[in-house]
């Protein structure tokens, strides 16, 4: 069905919507969905960065086991772990 609109088709669409609401009203429509991709694109720039910032902080960081509560004796771990169920 949209197949078959052209350039005439659209153009008609226009003006009636022209008509329909106005010039300013389209005007103030058109500025408001600039200001949402603008605001947009702002998101996932900062969103991005801050992605960016983390990694780096994670690389940077030295990244080491850290010791357990519990005992290295695999007898003691089976213990604790029965008692907890």
């Amino acid at each position: 069905m949209l197949n078959n609109i052209g350039l005439p088709g659209l153009l008609l669409i226009a003006v009636v919507v022209l008509v329909l609401f106005g010039r300013g009203k389209i005007s103030s429509l058109m500025g408001e969905v600039g200001k949402g991709i603008t605001s947009f694109k702002k998101g996932i720039n900062e969103g991005t960065k801050e992605l960016e910032d983390d990694l780096a902080g994670d690389s940077a960081r030295d990244i080491t086991p850290q010791p357990t509560d519990r005992g290295t004796d695999p007898k003691t771990d089976l213990k604790v772990e029965k008692d907890k169920v």
